[in-house]
């Protein structure tokens, strides 16, 4: 069976408040538990009005807390924004809240614009030449504390936490095939290069002490519904959140309103099938059918899946769906 996962951006939506979007991670955390899927992640952006989860080892301690056997980990840091002793510390805390269930996912992005990049006090100079050793020394804190070290990650050394390279280019599928570390692609905002960089790690991965094969998760966006209507009518507020995006005004996350596809342009329709390629809205039956191709067509080993949908019941229950998609994926095909 595939393993299913849930990237949670912690959407504050047109009404609410920060708190209340806290809440509602809290909740589908648990959900996402009690319905067996592997992994919940919290993804790092700054600056954003319609995204809780800045903060984001907080974040994580804060959803994780009603949970039991689900993986609870980022999706991930964006590492040039922090020193890395900072986050081994983090996540070696949140490793002795949740002993054996953390996961640390590393970005090279900012989260933001260049204007976060200079509130945050760090610099995209030289970032790709920095990256690949930030993500060493990282591992170099999380690993077995050495005799004479100086300098520790406290708690940290010895967890050995598990250590994801994310990215939406090739650049991340070489590191991650270099040190030998999953990979992780944001196919669910980005798919262009996917194939391509999923074909470069697999080919050039080298097997490290803590992945002796490649590992590939693919981001998915998944709205479903009982009907194929609804799940169209509640995808509005996901559409309408990229075309904002891109027109420079971000905002919380709107209430399904299906008289807005009337409003975009036709380049942003351009936009939106190139961002929203991988992504399944529909029924049971049809989101069934778009993953089953979509695992057929890319042989991911999980997937991730981010469901942006406004009303809290609506996203649970696509939730639901998804999971049993999952169950009858992995169940024997019935003889023609």
């Amino acid at each position: 069976m595939t393993p299913f996962s849930v990237l949670d951006l912690a959407p504050i939506v047109e009404g609410s408040n920060p708190q209340d979007a806290l809440a509602r991670a809290r909740r589908l955390a648990t959900h996402a538990d009690r319905l067996g899927y592997n992994r919940y992640w919290l993804a790092e952006h700054h600056n954003m009005p319609g995204i809780a989860s800045a903060a984001t080892a907080v974040m994580i301690a804060h959803a994780g807390q009603d949970t039991e056997n689900i993986r609870l980990g980022a999706g991930g840091i964006m590492l040039p924004n922090h020193a890395p002793i900072m986050v081994a510390e983090q996540f070696g805390t949140l490793e002795a809240i949740y002993p054996g269930r953390v996961d640390l996912g590393l970005g090279r992005a900012p989260g933001g614009d260049q204007l976060v990049s200079q509130a945050l006090r760090r610099t995209m100079v030289g970032g790709e030449d920095r990256f690949p050793k930030e993500v060493m020394e990282l591992q170099a804190f999380l690993g077995p504390v050495q005799p004479g070290q100086r300098v520790q990650a406290v708690p940290g050394g010895n967890t050995n936490i598990p250590l994801w390279i994310l990215g939406s280019s090739t650049f991340g599928a070489q590191l991650a095939a270099y040190l030998g570390l999953p990979y992780a692609f944001a196919s669910h905002f980005a798919p262009q290069q996917m194939k391509q960089a999923i074909s470069i790690y697999r080919e050039t991965f080298q097997p490290s002490e803590q992945l002796k094969k490649p590992y590939v998760m693919l981001g998915y966006n998944m709205i479903a519904a009982d009907s194929d209507d609804e799940a169209d009518r509640l995808a509005s507020s996901l559409r309408r959140t990229f075309v904002n995006l891109r027109r420079g005004t971000p905002t919380r996350l709107a209430p399904p309103d299906p008289s807005f596809d009337a409003e975009i342009q036709p380049h942003e329709r351009t936009m939106l099938e190139a961002t929203l390629a991988c992504t399944a809205i529909g029924s049971p039956r049809t989101v069934s059918e778009k993953v089953e191709a979509f695992l057929a067509d890319t042989g991911a080993d999980e997937l991730i899946l981010s469901a942006h949908i406004f009303d809290e019941k609506a996203r649970l229950r696509s939730y639901e769906i998804a999971a049993e998609v999952r169950e009858s994926l992995s169940a024997p095909k019935a003889a023609e």
